[in-house]
């Protein structure tokens, strides 16, 4: 299987699963406990259908939103995530790069494997997945650096004041530092493509976490980092704090329920993300598009609304900007192209979800985002 026999979502997974050693790919690919969030999430798509309207005359089609002030080419937008150079040594570069040549915003993690100030090199908007400690200096720190980096959003996630239960993650030892299991090392022995490239170029680093926490070097794992270092009494005193702090665009990612997302907008958020972390923190939990269409009704156009978790078609998009959404964000779906091949990879993958959505939309019979409504949805059940 080669990058040009990979069609859709489900393709560069396969393509990934073949690359990666299989405590990596199981890392991205797994959830929480038994993992019916995460199949929820794209399985509540499913659960309405699009309703187009014909003889429009749709010969061109803009996808472009603005979001947070940003200005985007594409309604859907490559989420922060963390470890990204574990996956393919080009990391947070190559998805960078990738975004910036399709014209959306990109998310680097506090646990990103590239530095803010090397990612701020590359055009486009971007943002920053913020952690909070318990170190409130190390908050004001990381921030300061943000902004001097010139990160445009400051994005504080709310949904992992400590780290869920991913069973798949124990029965391999996959962790960082590494502790893997017999049968965990063993699948690095099968596959030692991974194993060459990641001793051929760089060391790992966290570098937004370099002279504040010891990573590298085994003192805290990133299990430990969630349960010990950050701050489990987090509350609506500290996102007003920070909310005066950074000064600038910020946007509050973890939100579920309706009544948060409008005291976020009460305290000055610009935006809030619909996300249960992809399923990786509390299953169980609701799966954001089912609850999209009541926080969009709760904010009443006071933040813009935003999405993750599930999206691996232009329709998902389509029917999620149709409910409300000014954008969604995408994780899984860029990163096991980033473990196939890269940037090439990553890129391949932007293209067809941007043809997807290109063609979605003229079938539905609009020409801009604008268009979509919730005339164009119906519900398969009350």
């Amino acid at each position: 299987m080669r990058l040009t026999d990979c069609h859709n979502f489900h393709d560069f997974r396969a393509l990934a699963q073949r690359r990666l050693p299989s405590p990596i790919f199981n890392y991205i690919d797994g959830a929480a406990d038994d993992e019916a969030t995460y199949r929820r999430n794209t399985a509540a798509f499913e659960d309405v259908d699009l309703l187009p309207r014909v003889l429009r005359g749709t010969p061109e089609v803009d996808t472009s939103v603005t979001v947070m002030g940003q200005k985007l080419a594409l309604p859907f937008y490559l989420s922060p995530t963390a470890l990204q150079r574990l996956f393919h040594h080009q990391g947070e570069r190559a998805v960078a790069g990738a975004a910036s040549k399709f014209g959306t915003m990109f998310g680097v993690s506090s646990l990103g494997t590239t530095s803010l100030e090397e990612v701020r090199k590359f055009a486009g908007p971007q943002v920053y997945q913020f952690y909070f400690h318990k170190d409130r200096g190390l908050n004001r720190a990381m921030m300061a650096r943000a902004k001097a980096a010139g990160v445009d959003v400051m994005m504080l996630t709310v949904d992992s004041i400590t780290g869920g239960n991913r069973e798949r993650d124990k029965r391999t030892g996959f962790s960082i530092p590494f502790r893997l299991t017999l049968a965990g090392m063993a699948q690095f022995a099968i596959k030692p493509r991974w194993g060459i490239n990641y001793l051929l170029h760089e060391k790992f680093a966290l570098p937004q976490l370099d002279g504040h926490v010891d990573m590298g070097g085994g003192a805290v794992s990133i299990g430990r980092y969630f349960t010990e270092m950050l701050e489990p009494t987090l509350n609506w005193d500290d996102l007003a704090g920070m909310i005066a702090d950074w000064n600038g665009p910020f946007c509050l990612k973890g939100v579920i329920h309706p009544d948060d997302a409008r005291r976020a907008a009460d305290l000055g958020c610009q935006g809030v993300v619909l996300s249960n972390h992809g399923g990786r923190q509390l299953d169980g939990s609701r799966a954001t598009f089912d609850g999209l269409a009541e926080v969009v009704d709760a904010v009443q156009g006071r933040v813009d609304v935003m999405l993750d978790s599930g999206i691996q078609r232009g329709t998902h998009i389509v029917k999620a900007l149709s409910l409300g959404a000014k954008a969604v964000g995408i994780g899984r779906a860029y990163l096991f192209p980033l473990a196939a091949a890269g940037q090439a990879g990553v890129e391949r993958m932007i293209g067809l979800l941007r043809d997807e959505v290109i063609r979605d939309m003229r079938l539905m019979g609009a020409a801009k985002v604008a268009d979509l409504g919730r005339d164009n949805i119906r519900y398969r059940r009350p």
